[in-house]
């Protein structure tokens, strides 16, 4: 995958539309500079919390170009924070975020996931389980709903569903001309929208953790509080049943889905702009078709396995999986050990521009949370709340949030100390808060076109993460809509 461009005109000299930019370029940092000269130190922003956010969206839906953007809005944010110091803020900054625990495990699963795919797409394992599957699969409709299936079955991280099944089924759904704007659409709607369903994925464990942290539940029993909000965990419910008709052609295409359908009809399933990876011309599927579906499955199944085994971290399963790999590869003398570790490497460096993005969002995150910005939008809606409210403006606002900051994990720690306590002085079902809280986080993630899921869903399928987001939209919005009727009735 490639970074989103749009084309500027390389001639040289300056042009009156290039003059034009720059001076508007100059003029909003010249503002957000004001800004930061005007404020008054320990006061709150206000509504000026909201600009840098407002720039990262303008920026992208301008330029489509998604890191660019996040960057361009962490560093207007630090312009209001202190404009006489930003150069030293911005190291400061991406240091602190690079040192985050929860970064750095972003970085070590993501790109090891990226090193096991490509060891097991060069040593024809996902050539040979793709081809099997592709003999039995007999319909445009049996592509999607397989995919689907498989979303399912790999729910215990939304970073191993968006990278394997991506990457497992590309040349099935390209065999019955289905866009990979759709495929991308299948495997992240089965992400982060079914892990949450599910009390044993990466999620559960992560939010159970927060419901202990706040006092909700005491100390070992977070997840079984979790559980009991399972059922109104709206979100999650209403995508699994709108991807199965999308699956099984009950729901029409929408939008731009349409029209990357019916550019794909016509035998272009990859967007203009979008690249494959190349793995190399070389690839061959195992002599023994059943020992290279092996190959393929029980590396999942380890990863799976050892993953749970480990307490439901991604990060030991991964590492014990490679490690699996290279020994089922090595006896069968499948790859040499150099071309093994090689492609580990080469995975790695895949990854580099969905880390960037997910680097690129922490800054941001740590931006707006220097200024406010959480605590501004939920103090702003809190006059208007009311028992029968709170569950659908907590999940429509928060869904907000994590679409503009793409932080569907860090911006709870901050928000939940808010929410919770305006719930109990309210005396609001503490299991429905819950499940509206933990919807907003699927559903702005599911929505965002910068959130980790939507950028690695993207980049496993072959199409960048704008085209990938302004296809899912009206899919996502139609959840997002059903799910906040959901809450306005029940609450």
């Amino acid at each position: 995958m490639t970074t989103e461009t749009t084309s500027l005109s390389p001639s040289g000299g300056i042009t009156f539309q290039r003059l034009s930019v720059m001076t508007l370029v100059l003029a909003i940092l010249a503002g957000f500079i004001i800004i930061g000269n005007l404020h008054e130190p320990d006061t709150p922003y206000g509504w000026y919390s909201l600009l840098p956010t407002t720039v990262v969206l303008a920026f992208a839906l301008l330029t489509h170009r998604t890191v660019e953007a996040l960057f361009a809005g962490a560093i207007v944010g630090l312009l209001m924070v202190e404009p006489t110091e930003i150069v030293g803020n911005v190291v400061d900054i991406a240091l602190t975020v690079m040192m985050d625990e929860t970064i750095g495990w972003i970085i070590l699963v993501c790109g090891l996931m990226g090193g096991l795919i490509t060891m097991l797409e060069k040593g024809g394992s996902i050539l040979s389980f793709s081809e099997a599957l592709v003999t039995r699969v007999k319909s445009r409709r049996q592509s999607m709903v397989l995919t689907f299936l498989l979303g399912i079955l790999i729910f215990i991280d939304d970073y191993l569903n968006a990278i394997a099944i991506s990457s497992s089924m590309k040349r099935i759904t390209d065999s019955y001309k289905i866009s990979r704007e759709k495929l991308a659409y299948l495997v992240d709607s089965t992400a982060a929208p079914i892990c949450i369903l599910v009390p044993i994925s990466t999620w559960a464990i992560f939010f159970a953790s927060l419901l202990e942290a706040n006092h909700i539940t005491e100390s070992g029993n977070g997840l079984t509080s979790y559980i009991s909000a399972i059922p109104y965990m709206a979100y999650g419910w209403v995508t699994l049943v709108i991807v199965f008709l999308v699956a099984m052609q009950k729901l029409p295409d929408l939008g731009a889905m349409k029209k990357a359908e019916q550019r794909a009809a016509q035998g272009q399933t990859k967007p203009d702009g979008a690249e494959d990876i190349d793995f190399g011309a070389d690839i061959k599927k195992h002599p023994n078709s059943l020992m290279g579906i092996m190959n393929f499955i029980l590396p999942m199944v380890v990863l799976v396995a050892a993953s749970w085994f480990y307490d439901i971290d991604l990060l030991a399963g991964v590492f014990v999986a490679i490690l699996f790999t290279i020994f089922l590869y090595g006896v069968q003398n499948l790859l040499p050990m150099n071309a093994m570790f090689d492609a580990i490497y080469e995975g790695i460096k895949i990854m580099l521009l969905p880390l960037a993005t997910v680097i690129g969002g922490f800054m941001l995150k740590s931006v707006n949370d220097q200024i406010g910005l959480t605590q501004y939008v939920i103090e702003s809606v809190a006059p208007i709340l009311s028992p029968q409210l709170l569950p659908a403006i907590v999940f429509v606002i928060l869904t907000m949030l994590v679409f503009a900051t793409a932080s569907s994990w860090g911006l709870f720690a901050v928000a939940m100390p808010i929410v919770f306590p305006l719930a109990q002085q309210l005396d609001v079902s503490m299991p429905l808060v819950i499940g509206a809280i933990i919807s907003s986080a699927a559903a702005g993630s599911h929505s965002c076109f910068f959130s980790d899921s939507t950028v690695l869903s993207a980049q496993g399928s072959g199409c960048t993460a704008m085209q990938h987001a302004i296809t899912q939209a009206p899919y996502a919005l139609i959840g997002i809509i059903l799910t906040t009727v959901f809450f306005l009735v029940v609450g």
